[in-house]
């Protein structure tokens, strides 16, 4: 199981995630530099204006791609083919695609033929009950409904992303976690609720492949060193 600290990045610096406080660190590159000085080797970076239809930091993922050592994905407003290319033009290693992907499947179809086994499905849940567009919307669907109408698609990954579950590292958690696994034919990755090394632990005895955390390395509450040295490869 591997460990992707997250970078959220607008105009074009890397701010501070939910949960952190203090200023946001004015240079995206350096934030990335300093995961990759750790020894994380995967990033995982969202683009918050381009999800918010505000604007793109294209550009900096590039400089980060081209500037740290270390696999890139990226997620936030990936909704259309084009984009998804431009950022694989720039060496993204895997995309996140989310509602619209949940909403079409048989664009999700398409796009994980022409890009096989780089695509990643972010799903966001309350409790077991997809969420989209925001978290605004509720389609009538179950996780597993998700990840068994996605089994035979080329997709790099399922990404989870609860909300109610996703506050601490409970049973239920695990339990849904584990579930994804078994119904999914592609890795797992979930993000949310990881705040003590026995977490990680838990997720990767469940067959999880691979966890997002942001505020919980920024803080300290997990040490980044010892963090990337079992989980950073």
């Amino acid at each position: 199981m591997i460990v992707l600290p997250s970078l959220d990045l607008r105009d074009g610096a890397c701010v501070q995630p939910n949960g952190t406080t203090g200023p946001r660190l004015v240079n995206a590159v350096e934030a990335a530099r300093g995961w990759a000085h750790v020894g994380f080797r995967h990033l995982h970076v969202v683009d918050l204006d381009a999800a918010s239809n505000v604007g793109s930091n294209a550009s900096f993922i590039e400089d980060i791609i081209r500037d740290v050592a270390a696999d890139v994905q990226v997620g936030g407003g990936v909704r259309s083919t084009d984009s998804a290319e431009r950022l694989f033009d720039i060496g993204v290693t895997r995309i996140i695609v989310g509602s619209r992907a949940i909403e079409e499947p048989e664009w999700l179809a398409d796009l994980s033929e022409l890009f096989p086994h780089v695509v990643v499905l972010a799903v966001d849940l309350r409790d077991r009950r997809v969420m989209t567009h925001g978290r605004s919307r509720a389609p009538a669907l179950d996780i597993l409904d998700v990840a068994r109408d996605a089994a035979g698609l080329a997709l790099g990954g399922m990404l989870v992303r609860t909300i109610t579950m996703g506050e601490s590292m409970d049973a239920r958690y695990l339990n849904l976690m584990e579930d994804v696994v078994e119904n999914s034919d592609c890795p797992v990755f979930t993000s949310g609720g990881v705040t003590a090394f026995n977490d990680l632990r838990s997720l990767e005895n469940r067959g999880v492949a691979g966890v997002v955390i942001g505020s919980a390395l920024v803080s300290g509450v997990l040490d980044p060193h010892s963090v990337a040295q079992e989980f950073g490869e």
